[in-house]
């Protein structure tokens, strides 16, 4: 622009703001506006000056007039990300919507066949009440048991036409599963339907074997979707292997594929389960693309697959997905997964296992859904973590967690695992595997840059059953009190092959518990799952100096800890791994899986595991805690299974065995030690041995509460509570606020809170008094504390702002206000310090 342009444009600037008018700014000026605000969207009064100064083209703009451009600017970039917002969800919804019809309308159709059904079976019960005796009773019946003796399939054979047969009637049996009225559904414990949920989710009632039905709304294309499901291991992580042994084209555009499957087995108790399966690809008229399974038997005279050592052959009945393209993009997409897992082939005791539907929904049905949403949204969003690494390959490392500890579990013998000797009578099996492809997965080096020697690995393993004690309760135990039970020096045995590096971990750690520091690196709250980094502190030794403690890292995951789900396995692997952190860093994954075997929902409170919880809820509130007991007690089950792995030497193999196996007993009768501890039936009975009014400390404590602050405050913290002191714990427990006491020391710890509190921070009255105040703030947190920590010291209390602070498991938790007040005891000296967090909630 020239100057006379220039001159021009300010004039016209100056006259606009004389007459009380907007700014109309030339396209220059808004390009150099723009520019500055992708730089930086809130520029602040001295940047806005500086811009004024480095273009000459907005110097005679007031700078009031430029803070009033940004401040619009932003108001139309929030605008816009809103109605974004908005049609994403308006389209969730058409899209939920039309789902709900149709479901609906399948609904409506069962009702009508059982309505149907119930007519004909009475009328038939009354003329059989009628006519006992009559020989046509006897016709009835004896044609009955001939329709069912009839084949369901008629024979085939193996040639295309044959396979094609199998292949439609496939097709049709699964779309009436999917879409109609072949199983009767119903909805899920625990899943609600709406626009954020993962979908519609039900299991089956009634049918032969278990069978889980989902419905949901994802954000890719229908051949995207179908390329994800078809690789079943990369998300289904009991899935060992899929093996696609031929490929035939059909005459109607379609493709059958021939398949082997092999699936883990979840504990040392049972084998593994195979597929020998047929699975048909089409694409139907209206556009839909249908992929189908089932598995092919002897009865259709089609190809046949010998059995295969170590698995039992399941079968899988008419299964699959049902894909059809969404309006304004993505897929709607029907899941039906419907199997025979043959439960005769494993004690009784694991039976339920075998038999849940809910069971197979979680492992694979919402498995499959979640795999969806998450590519989906890495697409649409293409996010970057603060370490450093996508999502995706946070969850292929969790995804190789997950199988290396599958493999340990399993020890298949074509992965180079053989069995140890042993008389049979040992709880604890020993297996060791010298494969050479196993060793170079590892590549384990030392500092010094010398290989390594270890060249086998042994895994000590077992299985217990548990009686009495939630999965999520226990496995939240394990993961914040790992020195009930690890023993260090295994830990640094574990660690001594991985080489030292300097330490990369950058992000901020959320627990401290015992010399172990717990440093987020994914957290995925749908389903309860956290990926993270254990730093166990001064464990190790540093080969240079062996009387130099080092810190040991370990990579862990962590499933099932939502206490209220129903039906989910409990997990907590973990491996050491390099400080370096590599993406393709080598892992020897160890830990525990626990499985509930009862599908009845677990009743008992996470957060009675300390005396002084169960305390809380007797005597007026016994009624509930007796009940809760009454519906725990003899009912809840569930098997743990241990497996731990070792890297050693092959002339160590007997040496590090005795040891591997000593540490695993040792594990269990701790595990087994802490179960107690845990089980509501022996907190029921140390309650009743107490007097009902509960501990006298607890009463004290909150009469010394609710006296301090009043003094300070000048109101009552409780409006209802009674004179007794049973009246003022019970309403202070059961406060809508959150209430924390920690302690007046130079690291304050937190030595009480409420339900409200430990719900907030997400733990319990165990696992309480390991974290510190300091570590539940963020940086603005933290300052504003120190900040009125001096108040709170000489004026009684303060009153904090709004902000941001974190749970035990790294969930940020926003909150209105803080009040912070002297607890003061009979001699008015302080005795520890109150938090109450007003209208907290999890972002």
């Amino acid at each position: 622009m020239s100057f006379k342009d220039a001159n021009k444009a300010a004039a016209a600037a100056a006259e606009a703001m004389d007459n009380g008018k907007y700014v109309r700014y030339t396209p220059e000026q808004v390009e150099a506006l723009e520019r500055l605000y992708h730089e930086c969207p809130k520029p602040s009064s001295v940047r806005r000056q500086q811009l004024i100064r480095e273009c000459p083209i907005l110097s005679h703009i007031e700078p009031k007039q430029i803070k009033v451009w940004f401040q619009n600017r932003r108001c139309r970039e929030k605008q816009r990300k809103e109605a974004s917002r908005l049609q994403s969800v308006n389209r969730k919804l058409t899209a939920m919507n039309k789902l709900l019809m149709e479901e609906n309308d399948r609904l409506q159709k069962q009702v009508s066949q059982l309505v149907y059904e119930n007519g004909y079976f009475r009328q038939h019960t009354q003329n059989s009440a009628l006519a006992t005796k009559d020989t046509s009773c006897e016709s009835v019946v004896t044609s009955g048991q001939q329709h069912r003796l009839t084949p369901q399939h008629p024979p085939r054979d193996a040639s295309p036409a044959g396979l094609l047969s199998i292949a439609e009637e496939t097709l049709t049996e699964f779309l009436s599963k999917a879409t109609g009225t072949a199983v009767e559904w119903v909805q899920m414990p625990g899943m609600k339907p709406g626009p954020d949920s993962i979908g519609i989710v039900a299991i089956s009632h009634g049918c032969t074997g278990v069978a889980a039905r989902a419905c949901g709304l994802v954000g890719l294309e229908p051949t995207r979707v179908a390329e994800i499901l078809k690789e079943r291991p990369s998300w289904f992580r009991d899935c060992r292997a899929v093996d696609v042994l031929n490929v035939l084209p059909t005459v109607n555009g379609g493709t059958i594929e021939l398949l082997y499957m092999q699936l883990y087995a979840p504990t040392t108790l049972a084998p593994g389960r195979d597929f020998w399966l047929l699975r048909y690809t089409s694409v139907m008229d209206d556009g839909s693309l249908v992929v189908c399974e089932r598995s092919l038997s002897n009865t259709q005279n089609g190809p046949s697959m010998p059995p295969v050592q170590n698995f039992v052959r399941a079968e899988m009945l008419p299964s699959g997905y049902l894909i059809r393209p969404c309006e304004g993009g993505g897929s709607i997409i029907h899941i039906v997964d419907h199997m025979n897992l043959e439960p005769w082939s494993v004690p009784e005791v694991l039976r339920p296992l075998y038999e849940s539907s809910t069971m197979l929904a979680h492992k694979t049905t919402i498995a499959a859904l979640r795999q969806l949403r998450q590519i989906a949204q890495d697409v649409s969003q293409s996010s970057v973590t603060n370490w450093g690494r996508r999502p995706a390959a946070l969850r292929a490392l969790s995804h190789r967690l997950s199988r290396g500890f599958n493999e340990a579990l399993n020890g298949f013998s074509d992965e180079g695992w053989s069995l140890m000797g042993n008389d049979g009578m040992d709880v604890v099996t020993i297996v060791v595997n010298s494969n050479p492809e196993k060793l170079m997965g590892l590549n384990l080096p030392f500092t010094n840059g010398y290989p390594s020697v270890c060249n086998a690995v042994l895994c000590a393993k077992a299985s217990m059953l548990l009686q009495n004690v939630p999965p999520a309760i226990l496995l939240r135990f394990l993961r914040e009190h790992r020195s009930e039970w690890a023993d260090n020096n295994v830990d640094a045995y574990s660690a001594s092959a991985v080489k030292v590096g300097p330490c990369t971990f950058l992000g901020s750690q959320i627990g401290s518990f015992g010399g172990q520091v717990i440093l987020p690196l994914a957290q995925t709250i749908e389903h309860g799952e956290l990926l993270e980094v254990i730093k166990l502190e001064g464990v190790g030794h540093s080969p240079e100096d062996a009387m130099l403690p080092r810190d040991v890292f370990l990579l862990q995951l962590c499933s099932g800890i939502d206490e209220n789900a129903v039906g989910t396995c409990a997990e907590l692997i973990f491996a050491p791994i390099d400080a370096s952190f590599a993406d393709d860093a080598p892992l020897l994954p160890s830990g525990f899986r626990i499985i509930p075997l009862d599908s009845a929902k677990e009743s008992s409170s996470p957060n009675r595991t300390l005396d002084l919880a169960s305390a809380l809820e007797i005597g007026t509130a016994g009624n509930k805690a007796s009940n809760d007991l009454a519906v725990t007690s003899g009912t809840t089950r569930s098997v743990m299974t241990i497996a731990f792995e070792f890297a050693f030497e092959s002339h160590m193999q007997d040496h590090v065995a005795s040891i591997a196996r000593q540490y695993v007993r040792s594990i269990i009768s701790s595990v087994q030690r802490v179960a107690l501890a845990l089980s509501p039936s022996h907190l029921g009975l140390q309650a009743s041995l107490r007097s009902p009014l509960g501990t006298p400390e607890a009463h004290t404590l909150a009469r010394w509460i609710c006296q301090s602050y009043r003094s300070y405050m000048g109101v009552d913290l409780l409006k209802s509570a009674g004179e007794g002191s049973e009246s003022i714990l019970k309403a202070l427990w059961n406060h809508s606020d959150a209430i924390i006491c920690c302690s007046m020391k130079a690291m304050p710890v937190f030595t009480f809170a409420n339900q409200a509190g430990l719900d907030m921070l997400e733990t319990t009255l165990v696992a309480l008094q390991d974290i510190s105040l300091e570590k539940i703030f963020d940086d603005h947190g933290r300052k504003n504390l120190c900040s009125e920590f001096p108040q709170i010291m000489q004026q009684g209390f303060a009153c904090l702002q709004s902000g941001i602070c974190l749970s035990s498991m790294g969930r940020p938790v926003s909150y209105e206000r803080a009040i912070a007040w002297k607890v003061l005891n009979e001699d008015d000296n302080a005795h520890c310090i109150c938090f109450m967090f007003v209208n907290w909630s999890f972002v």
